[in-house]
């Protein structure tokens, strides 16, 4: 019987599908995922500063994960709120950093707990700051721009916590499937569900980057996932309505793993110039400034693009007199450029800025 996307998806079937999931062509593609995977993973573990790759490469997706949500913000506002929290900040750009929030919730959370239901939980109550749980309201349904409904995922909370029990048994069983194609079959078995009134995108997209984690792919959640998926909208709800209405696995599943090869390469080769570019400055600094040169130095204004004297501080570098003297020095260099705002000065490096925006 074909699929009414008006009525509650109650018979979602459960994990893992009926259909064939590795097929020659998956498996192919997934040889090259787990490779290029591989390779970022064994470059971001040479990065002597993971706070940069986390604090900085992280927004990035946080800020295209929200936006496929339509939530939009832009790279100054992002960084000048991530830097300032107490100040005047826009709705968007708050709810964008608590993404980060869950992400880097999510990622301590690993060390003592594994993937569940509770953790998704407190996944999203951090992106939507409210006390909300497992959907127990009826009515939900997800539209297109024109108000066609396109999908009713299933109804009732017994039902919602029974796939979510069967999605965490999926995730934590010791079969054969390839992780990979196994983080694409549970990303859409997660979304179908849709086990929460708002934020599920987000969630999910989450829980994909701490799956890979949890596998033992990635030691840190540095994949730009979102950037793919928000390039390739469209295809990427075509071919989730495509599993639940023709079971079209394969189209799906290599979908994600060209999602991870494109992004796992894109950042490997940001890594790669933030690292060149890193190695630049300090030669610099070292030439030309060698009396405040230090190589704790550098990397303090390579966590952020924007710098402030409390972060030398608080790195032990300096107390705030100096540090200041520090950063001027380094603007006269060129390679900070000091912006006055308020009673504070930021130090940006508009060169890490620009690759991060990249």
């Amino acid at each position: 019987m074909a699929h009414n996307r008006t009525l509650p998806h109650n018979d979602l079937p459960p994990l893992p599908p009926a259909a064939e999931l590795e097929t020659r062509a998956v498996l192919k593609r997934a040889i090259e995922a787990n490779r290029v995977l591989a390779n970022l993973r064994g470059l971001a573990a040479q990065i002597p500063n993971q706070i940069l790759l986390i604090n900085s490469i992280v927004l990035q997706e946080a800020r295209l994960s929200s936006e496929i949500e339509n939530i939009v913000t832009t790279n100054d506002a992002l960084y000048k709120a991530d830097i300032d929290p107490d100040g005047r900040t826009d709705p968007h750009t708050k709810e964008v950093l608590r993404y980060r929030e869950a992400l880097k919730f999510g990622f301590a959370a690993l060390k003592d707990r594994p993937l569940s239901t509770n953790l998704f939980v407190d996944i999203v109550r951090i992106i939507k700051q409210q006390d909300i749980g497992v959907r127990r309201t009826s009515g939900t349904a997800l539209k297109d721009g024109t108000g066609q409904i396109i999908y009713t995922p299933p109804v009732g909370e017994s039902v919602i916590r029974d796939k979510l029990g069967n999605l965490e048994h999926f995730i934590h069983a010791e079969d054969d499937f390839d992780p990979l194609v196994k983080m694409a079959v549970m990303h859409y078995q997660f979304e179908a569900i849709h086990p929460f009134d708002d934020g599920n995108g987000r969630t999910g997209r989450i829980i994909n980057l701490l799956y890979l984690v949890q596998a033992g792919l990635l030691d840190i959640p540095v994949l730009f996932l979102s950037r793919y998926i928000m390039a390739n909208k469209p295809q990427y709800y075509a071919l989730l309505r495509g599993v639940t209405e023709q079971q079209a696995w394969e189209p799906w599943v290599l979908y994600m793993l060209d999602a991870i090869i494109s992004t796992a390469q894109q950042t490997h080769d940001q890594v790669t110039r933030i690292r060149t570019l890193m190695e630049e400055v300090r030669q610099r600094v070292q030439q030309e400034a060698p009396s405040i040169y230090s190589k704790d130095l550098i990397e303090v204004i390579f966590r952020h693009p924007y710098t402030k004297i409390q972060f030398l501080v608080d790195a032990g570098l300096a107390q705030r007199q100096t540090a200041s003297s520090y950063l001027q020095k380094l603007a006269t260099l060129g390679v900070l450029r000091p912006e006055k705002q308020g009673r504070e000065t930021y130090y940006i490096n508009d060169a890490l800025f620009a690759e991060l925006a990249h």
